[in-house]
């Protein structure tokens, strides 16, 4: 009789690291809306920086390459 409980505990067990693996390998993979916003906010002050002349045009392509890297 014991025997029966301790395995029906260990089956909800592996339900719920299953349940785990599942929502891990569907939801880790996609960005969330906030990181595609840190992005474009990065290559803005990126763009201010240009037009207020702090950075040379070799050193906002290069910066900006950098960006768009990550981006894909």
């Amino acid at each position: 009789m014991m025997d029966d409980w301790y395995f029906g505990g260990m089956h909800w067990i592996w339900w719920g690291l299953w349940i785990i693996l599942i929502f891990w390998i569907f939801l880790i993979p996609y960005p969330t809306p906030g990181q595609k916003n840190r992005k474009d906010r990065a290559m803005e002050a990126l763009r201010e920086r240009y037009a207020r002349g702090e950075i040379d045009e070799e050193e906002f392509e290069k910066r900006k390459t950098f960006l768009l890297k990550d981006k894909k």
